[in-house]
């Protein structure tokens, strides 16, 4: 049984290192975010993306989709845009005098909300169900989503006019937040040198990469991950994390019992990714960044100071030791 997880574990690593490889070819830098969103897609979670423009996100997203044969689906954000437009809407067929469901761009497999901090709440909202149940609610009858489901949603922090900040309850739904910024001036100088030479153009990539996996393939590593060997005594380590952002002086609000349940499902995801079948501490407190900064409330006074969710986070980390 050990050696048959063993040999999942390993597919699970090799599957991502060659996604990985293969993202590189037209992707400069942002490998961070690539881990990110594998981890998040085989843990059954959903990924919140916070960086300025420019920063290819969306170019990452239609990549690893591809490479794994997802349905790939994009929304912009706008102030105009109803839940409707999102979930889909029934509508009524004189000629066979019934309803028909019109399904929004929610029905996929890869949902990429972008710029979501414009929608409206009442638009934002609209996706709770999707993210925390697999499902959407039309004129009352509830449609299942395809399976799997995962959803990317991407905000621009530095930009605050014309937008709705995420409530607590939505932020939430949300395993990891990444925080994206601009190359550095190498990878800048890669960036021309590639555009120079033509091989930024995302419809060329497409046609000469097929996929690497596919949506069974990516249930099957789901199911190995639940497997992988968590100790009590990083469990342990987990919740004394989790309640450590609760009682920090700097933080009005802690992180929630989905916190937990995040840095559990995460950490069993990066142990795959490392060829190991155990979870160590290292894994919890790699992804401790990605899975607290979007949950925590800071208090007026620590805003007001400059304080961030991030240097709390780090405090944190070096305080909390494994017992």
């Amino acid at each position: 049984m050990i050696d048959d997880l063993t040999t999942r574990i390993n597919a699970i690593a090799d599957a991502y290192e060659e996604i990985r490889a293969t993202t590189q070819q037209v992707i400069v830098g942002n490998q961070p975010l690539i881990e990110e969103i594998f981890i998040c897609m085989i843990s059954g979670g959903h990924l919140l993306i916070e960086g300025v423009p420019g920063t290819a996100k969306t170019t990452v997203c239609k990549i690893v989709a591809h490479l794994i044969d997802y349905d790939f689906r994009r929304v912009q954000g706008a102030v105009d845009l109803q839940p409707a437009d999102i979930i889909g809407i029934r509508i009524y067929d004189r000629e066979k005098s019934t309803f028909t469901l019109q399904r929004g761009p929610i029905f996929t497999n890869f949902l990429m909300v972008d710029e979501m901090n414009r929608l409206t709440p009442k638009t934002q909202s609209a996706l709770l169900e999707a993210m925390s149940e697999r499902q959407a609610t039309i004129d009352g009858i509830t449609y299942p989503l395809p399976d799997p489901y995962f959803a990317i949603a991407t905000q621009n922090p530095h930009e605050i006019e014309g937008t709705f900040p995420l409530i607590e309850a939505q932020r939430d739904r949300f395993m990891f937040s990444s925080v994206l910024d601009h190359l550095n001036s190498e990878n800048e100088l890669e960036i021309l040198r590639r555009e120079h030479a033509g091989e930024l153009d995302w419809k060329v990539y497409r046609d000469r990469v097929d996929p690497i996996l596919d949506p069974t393939g990516v249930e099957a590593m789901a199911a190995a991950i639940r497997e992988v060997r968590v100790d009590e005594t990083v469990l342990g380590y987990m919740r004394d994390l989790v309640l450590a952002t609760r009682n920090h002086g700097d933080v009005r609000l802690g992180a929630s019992s989905r916190a937990s349940i995040a840095l559990l499902r995460g950490s069993a995801a990066r142990a795959a990714l490392n060829r190991r079948t155990y979870v160590i501490p290292d894994d919890v407190r790699a992804l401790a960044p990605s899975t607290l900064r979007h949950r925590l409330l800071l208090t007026r006074e620590a805003a007001i100071t400059g304080v961030t969710a991030e240097a709390i986070i780090a405090d944190i980390v070096e305080s909390v030791g494994v017992s």
